[in-house]
């Protein structure tokens, strides 16, 4: 693998998207701390979307007023909770994800909240939020919920050497933490194919394969990370998701490999998906 791309992606600057919403403060927040772990200024950005909207002269003016607002207000928390901090803001007219990925670029992390002001509050996860993490060339960290106390644990779900990427990424952010770093490879098959004897041995070899790709993700981590407290655990499970979810709410991170995304669309593979709708902590998502 590429050392130098995925130093970019552990390592790089930070950008966090902000509306002023309540939603958005735990997000500006986490990437404050983030930013200052890397030694790496924070840039804040908040996204108007006028160009995007039918609107008159005056009232985008009154969304383009209020904008240094938002980004000072958010700048303020910033370096309320990290002092030294080096923090650049910016107001787009642009649309909130495309905004984001241009800021981001190639190397960044890009940090967003649950869910903006354009949310129900029935919703688990705003649009922003899924988008981003769907087209995003580096990291995505969707920050759920307010503060919780550390739990000194990062969580990395595992599937297989492809994975391996995101879990350098959990690696490097357990050991900035002084956290310790546990993999989690769910499997699946059908949930009670083992009371058919044809398929018996099917299922041995998909936890044997299981197995062996989390054991060589681990001796890889162990070996780049040897100052690294490293647990993994294989299971099966009749849904990966659901493992991975039980296993944030004893983590202050959960990572996930995201799929490429397909060439006429940007969906999330299922497990993606349901643990940015569902995770008790935020959920970085590396692309592959």
């Amino acid at each position: 693998m590429d050392t130098h791309t995925f130093s970019n992606r552990a390592d790089g600057p930070v950008v966090v998207g902000t509306d002023g919403s309540a939603g958005a403060a735990p997000a500006v927040l986490w990437a404050a701390e983030e930013a200052a772990a890397r030694n790496q200024p924070l840039h804040i950005l908040h996204a108007t979307g006028t160009d995007d909207w039918a609107l008159s002269y005056d009232a985008v003016q009154l969304i383009l007023d209020a904008a240094p607002g938002v980004v000072d207000e958010a700048a303020e928390q910033a370096t309320d909770r990290v002092p030294d901090l080096q923090v650049t803001t910016s107001v787009s007219k642009d649309s909130a994800t495309v905004s984001l990925l241009q800021a981001a670029g190639e190397d960044g992390t890009i940090v967003v909240g649950s869910r903006g002001l354009g949310g129900f509050s029935a919703l688990r996860l705003g649009s922003v939020g899924l988008k981003t993490a769907a087209c995003a060339q580096g990291p995505v960290v969707v920050v759920r919920g307010g503060e919780q106390p550390s739990t000194g644990s990062v969580v990395a779900g595992v599937r297989d050497e492809r994975d391996l990427d995101a879990v350098r990424f959990a690696a490097t952010t357990a050991g900035r933490r002084k956290a310790s770093l546990r993999l989690l490879s769910a499997w699946t098959f059908f949930q009670y194919v083992e009371s058919m004897a044809p398929m018996v041995e099917a299922v041995r070899e998909v936890a044997e394969t299981a197995a062996t790709a989390s054991a060589r993700i681990v001796g890889s981590v162990r070996e780049e990370f040897p100052d690294l407290s490293v647990t993994d655990d294989v299971m099966r499970e009749p849904s990966p998701a659901g493992a991975l979810v039980a296993a944030s709410a004893h983590a202050d991170l959960l990572v996930v490999a995201r799929k490429p995304a397909p060439p006429l669309g940007t969906a999330l593979g299922r497990v993606t998906h349901a643990v940015l709708h569902h995770a008790h902590c935020p959920v970085a998502v590396i692309p592959r």
